[in-house]
């Protein structure tokens, strides 16, 4: 269709059907060239040398193999029928390739159809109200009024004859301009009845802005045929209640009328639960070659399939006066003004509402009844409901869903009337027009699209298409000229791939979707594979929401909020235009979403995501940067480890990737441990162990990130500071050649009590940060190793682990380490200090339930010019008099650097 569009009117008359397919080929591979080079700079892994395309000639041979599969099974028939055609596009559509956007808006219009009795028995029910007496429908669609065959009424609804007393307000009317046209009724018949469903009297008595007064109610039922036939002439006489006649004599009964444009007699007839009073007059307007639940109706009374409406949209010959008129336009308003013009009508308004277009030319379809060729779910519908049951969908709700529309499914029109895609293999006799399609038919097309494609279809002639035993009866066949649904393209996909290509199996273990897919590709996909092979084609379906802005606006050209991926991960940042964050932002993205329903995407979520993404990088810099000198000889054996080392493998284990980089790591641990890695000396114990977490921790979240932020992952795998060797002994080059990180039971076999105590501490932190920030607020101190902490609680048993974590002789678990302060010191009672010289101090509740006395004071000593701590030993040593204790001996154990040669 793009290609069409991209042509003009000449250009299109000199196109053949095989130029025409030689640019669609043309098209769609450029298309398929252009979205895979997306798809490789999004970072998304595929066989890009080796994709299966519907246009092969391997896939098409597949297709045409399922094709004949279910016709031999007698689920492929050819029919008359109404379908979505679209004029636009000439071709009949599924309901997959319909869209309903918003804002379309109809003609509906309120007209009446005039009751004729044709025997004594209707006379006896509503004669008194003849021959003023009318049916008043409803209808979006005037233009189908030529096709009308009957009015259906629901039987268990109540209906009432009303009289248009008096009208309401101007009625000076004149034609056309879709206001109410009571008056001129009024003027023609002095006592006019209508039939209407009681329930909608005050609702009409307001929109026509009429007066009506009841005078009988009956039931649906008793509009078609108010009286049993045994009441009438016994159980002996034959009827044909298709037409409501008796076989055994002249008498008709039931009610008619006249049809408002041709004067046909017409019947009243019983319709389904799809009348109600939401809208309308509880009367449908029935044209059986106009609409499904029509032509179901018209199938049980024998109406006359009418559709006086050609391929392009336009009124036939069979519709008279209105021939050549398109029935979107000219032809709707010529129908309406002809209503007008004879009294049949009452009011015309614009109908907001969902109607169906075509989703490629973006145009209004209609319903139309045409000869087309359908699949009959029918056979294997109950297959295909019970094949839904045994899928896992994702979310459990898509299962409503596709249950929904698949058992409401009878049919699928599998043809359209294109010279794209892929051909209904069947020959049509000359003469009677009867198809020609078997198993040798079909096996023939198969061999022949397999080796030369589809095409030759257009450029081979019958003789050749046609299997040797049909050779000689050539002369008197034709080929088809409809192709099919492209959702039987893509429906056949099991077959052409999975079942096609070696390394792949059926069922799949996945199908990936939009929700829109559930009447689309994953339905066609459970069609065809129910048919041909008795089971679902995939083990389980994960269905995706679609992408909205920020406001939850569904994005839109017209609106200018349309997010372009290409402009999100590097749009070259012309002026105006959105900043630049690389593939791996969006990704990012799209991991943080729930992506099992519509998610919103604009500046500022990208703003936030990118955010995320650089204190990620930045957390992954900070373990590179410290692990410059790092070997696996370096590693601290487990047991060794400082407990709060330990905590931090435990924390790993349990990770939720953003919070863990961000506050388990960034916020706490990176920030204790930097006094140790950067001040403890190179080679000291306290380092080497927190090396020995580092670099745990960068070989773990550089491979759990790697599925989602690829790039990143991959630029921190090729800068390891150090050889990584797996368990059997290979060394990989790549990130994704490393695999997931195994399950370290040790890890997770941390004490339980230290786990609560660890959580006990870490709160404890925040509590102790928030004194400290009060602090310097007032002045008090500037950093935080200027402070000296005290604590005080009466819980016995924290109490102990805080003086023995106070005293510690390892020092990464001291907790003047863990605070950032210089000194920390556990009170006993608040009596043992005077709580005066703590300038800011309070209490605190910690894990909802622990009292905790926290203050801040300046520190004690002086700052050491190395470390910044505070000290009272500073000041001390002769060598060395502005370092504390622990900066005097790594400075005394260091080696002397070597100088260079001065000439």
């Amino acid at each position: 269709m793009s290609v069409l569009q991209s042509l003009d009117h000449d250009a299109r008359k000199d196109l053949t059907p095989l130029k025409l397919r030689a640019k669609a080929a043309k098209f769609a591979k450029a298309t398929i060239k252009t979205q895979m080079a997306s798809f490789k700079r999004f970072g998304i892994w595929g066989d890009w040398d080796h994709p299966y395309l519907t246009l092969d000639p391997e896939y098409e041979a597949a297709q045409i193999e399922v094709f004949g599969e279910m016709a031999l099974q007698g689920y492929i028939y050819r029919g008359r029928k109404p379908v979505h055609w679209s004029p636009s596009s000439r071709t009949a559509l599924a309901e997959a390739e319909l869209e309903y956007p918003e804002g379309h808006v109809s003609k509906s219009i309120y007209a009446i159809f005039r009751l004729v009795s044709r025997s004594s028995t209707s006379g006896d029910l509503l004669g008194e109200f003849l021959p003023n007496l009318s049916l008043a429908i409803w209808t979006t669609t005037p233009w189908t009024i030529p096709a009308n065959a009957a009015v259906a009424v629901n039987p268990k609804l109540q209906y009432a004859v009303v009289e248009v007393r008096e009208l309401l307000g101007d009625v000076s009317i004149t034609p056309g301009d879709g206001k109410k046209r009571l008056g001129n009724v009024l003027k023609e018949q002095k006592k006019p009845f209508l039939i209407i469903a009681s329930d909608l009297l005050s609702t009409l008595e307001e929109k026509w802005g009429a007066k009506l007064v009841v005078k009988k109610t009956l039931l649906g039922s008793d509009l078609e045929n108010y009286k049993l036939k045994s009441q009438i002439f016994g159980d002996s006489v034959q009827w044909n209640f298709s037409y409501d006649i008796c076989l055994t004599c002249d008498f008709k009964f039931g009610f008619r009328y006249i049809h408002p444009i041709d004067s046909r007699e017409c019947p009243v007839v019983l319709g389904g639960d799809y009348i109600t009073t939401e809208s309308g007059t509880g009367l449908v307007h029935t044209a059986p070659g106009h609409g499904q639940e029509d032509y179901v109706t018209g199938l049980k009374y024998g109406l006359p399939l009418l559709s006086p409406v050609d391929d392009d949209g336009k009124f036939t010959e069979e519709a008279g006066r209105f021939s050549g008129l398109d029935v979107l336009g000219d032809g709707n308003v010529a129908v309406i003004e002809y209503l007008d013009q004879y009294t049949s009508l009452i009011m015309v308004e614009p109908y907001k509402h969902k109607y169906p277009y075509d989703w490629r030319t973006k145009k209004p379809t209609i319903f139309r009844a045409t000869e087309q060729w359908f699949a009959s779910v029918e056979g294997f519908k109950e297959a295909a409901m019970d094949a839904i049951s045994k899928v896992k969908w994702v979310p459990s709700q898509a299962e409503n869903r596709i249950s929904a529309m698949t058992s409401s499914r009878s049919d699928w029109c599998i043809s359209r009337q294109r010279t794209w895609g892929v051909p209904i293999p069947v020959f049509y006799h000359v003469e009677s027009k009867e198809p020609l399609l078997n198993e040798e038919t079909v096996d023939h097309i198969k061999s022949m699209f397999s080796q030369k494609g589809s095409d030759a279809w257009w450029y081979m002639r019958v003789e050749d298409l046609l299997p040797d035993v049909y050779r000689h009866k050539a002369p008197e066949y034709e080929k088809g000229t409809d192709t099919m649904d492209v959702w039987f393209d893509s429906g056949s996909s099991w077959a052409a791939v999975l079942a096609k290509r070696s390394g792949l199996s059926f069922p799949a273990d996945l199908y990936v979707e939009g929700t829109d897919q559930h009447r689309g590709w994953f339905q066609s996909s459970l069609l065809t594979s129910i048919a041909t092979k008795g089971k679902a084609p995939y083990s389980g379906v994960i269905t995706h929401g679609f992408v909205l802005d920020e406001r939850g606006l569904k994005m839109s050209k017209s609106l200018g909020n349309v997010v372009d991926p290409a402009t999100v991960i590097g749009g070259g940042n012309k002026p105006g235009e959105a900043p630049s964050y690389g593939a791996d932002v969006l990704r990012l993205w799209v991991s943080s979403v729930d992506y099992t329903g519509d998610v919103m995407i604009g500046s500022q979520v990208l703003r936030q995501m990118s955010d995320v993404y650089r204190k990620l990088r930045g957390t992954l810099r900070f373990l590179l940067a410290n692990l410059h000198d790092w070997e696996a000889d370096n590693a601290v054996p487990y047991s060794d480890l400082p407990v709060i080392d330990q905590h931090a493998l435990f924390q790993l284990e349990n990770v939720t990737i953003q919070r863990f980089v961000i506050v388990d790591l960034s916020n706490f641990y990176f920030d204790a441990a930097k006094d140790r890695l950067y001040v403890g000396g190179s080679t000291s114990f306290t380092r080497r162990s927190c090396q020995t977490v580092l670099a745990a921790h960068l070989l773990s979240i550089a491979r759990v990130i790697a599925p989602i932020l690829p790039h990143l992952a991959e630029d921190v795998w090729q800068h390891l500071p150090f050889q990584y060797t797996t368990e059997d002994g290979s060394i990989p080059k790549f990130v994704f050649e490393s695999r997931w990180p195994a399950l370290n039971e040790r890890w997770l076999a941390f004490p339980d009590e230290e786990i609560i105590f660890w959580e006990n501490i870490l709160e404890l932190r925040t509590e102790v940060n928030k004194v400290l920030e009060v602090a310097r607020t007032e002045k008090l101190i500037g950093s935080s190793l200027e402070a000296k902490v005290y604590l005080h609680t009466l819980d016995d048993s924290l109490a102990a682990r805080l003086n023995e974590m106070s005293a510690a002789e390892n020092d990464a678990d001291t907790l003047h380490r863990i605070f950032i302060t210089s000194q920390v010191q556990i009170l006993s009672s608040l009596e043992s200090v005077q709580t005066g010289d703590i300038p800011y101090r309070g209490e605190y509740i910690i894990q909802g339930k622990k009292k905790i006395w926290i203050g801040v004071s300046r520190a004690e000593g002086s700052k050491c010019e190395r470390c910044w701590n505070y000290s009272l030993q500073v000041g001390t040593f002769s060598e060395h008099p502005t370092l504390c204790t622990r900066c005097h001996n790594v400075v005394g154990n260091q080696p002397i650097p070597a100088l260079a040669a001065v000439s």
